[in-house]
């Protein structure tokens, strides 16, 4: 008889179970438990399915604290570490709005520059190739400068630059493919206008060489040889190993001019601007 006893007292709990909720079929167990957890337990459930590549089962646990126990300090918790189990799942747009959630709420806690910077990596995971629409690149820029300029102090900055100047360099890299668009159909004035930009605006990038060569060769063709030769000039007094002044240097021969510099000149003083002089 006492097996029979120790197996009734392992059903029993079930059973119990059963007959409370007999009238209710649709009940989903999971919910039901989620519902008598408390708060810190169903946070740490989060934590170690997120640590363990569950990431669905954690955005499920962490989704349940912000839900059984709005407002508490695990919700508050759970709803960045939610944010960022989404951005794990490549739920961008997802974590972007639970960040956003999270900054609206808890402006000045210490896990805000945190929100800030998911909001920042789930742009940068969808940066495009250039010949695509760099949306994404700028509010990359956008959300990552926030996290430099108001938490200077976070470890998050380092890497908040580094996304900036990736996509600094696909803005700059977009101009250029514009550039030269224009540029093989002759239409000088649109081309010399992207190249100008980048000369003026992304300079710290590494398509500042091919776009002052380009300007050379654009200004070239229009007949404006002092522009060309000041591009030229600029473009050897900063990368005088360039192929690219080479190339420049070799198509002002051409028509026997030479770089030189017209300190009146947009790109001279642009020039001196981006060579620190």
């Amino acid at each position: 008889m006492k097996p029979l006893v120790v197996a009734l007292s392992l059903v029993a709990p079930t059973l119990a179970l059963s007959g409370c909720m007999s009238g209710e079929a649709d009940v989903d167990l999971a919910t039901y438990v989620e519902q008598t957890e408390p708060a810190d337990v169903l946070y740490n459930q989060g934590l170690a399915n997120l640590n363990a590549g569950r990431l669905k089962e954690a955005s499920r646990k962490f989704e349940a604290v912000d839900r059984q126990h709005p407002y508490s300090e695990w919700a508050r918790k759970s709803m960045v570490m939610g944010a960022f189990a989404s951005y794990r799942q490549g739920s961008y747009e997802e974590a972007i709005n639970s960040a956003k959630r999270y900054l609206a709420l808890y402006p000045s806690t210490d896990d805000a520059a945190y929100a800030q910077y998911i909001i920042g990596l789930s742009y940068f995971r969808q940066i495009r190739d250039v010949t695509q629409d760099q949306k994404e690149a700028r509010r990359t820029i956008e959300a990552m400068t926030e996290v430099v300029q108001r938490w200077p102090a976070s470890e998050y900055v380092d890497d908040a630059n580094a996304k900036i100047r990736f996509a600094r360099d696909q803005l700059a890299g977009k101009e250029m493919q514009i550039g030269r668009y224009y540029l093989e159909r002759r239409e000088y004035i649109a081309s010399a206008k992207r190249f100008r930009n980048v000369v003026e605006n992304y300079s710290n990038t590494r398509h500042i060489e091919e776009a002052l060569a380009r300007l050379v060769e654009t200004y070239y063709a229009m007949g404006l040889t002092s522009e060309a030769q000041t591009a030229a000039a600029v473009l050897g007094q900063n990368y005088p190993d360039s192929q690219w002044y080479k190339d420049s240097y070799k198509l002002l021969q051409t028509s026997g001019l030479e770089p030189r510099e017209n300190a009146g000149s947009w790109i001279s003083k642009a020039g001196k601007m981006f060579s620190g002089a």
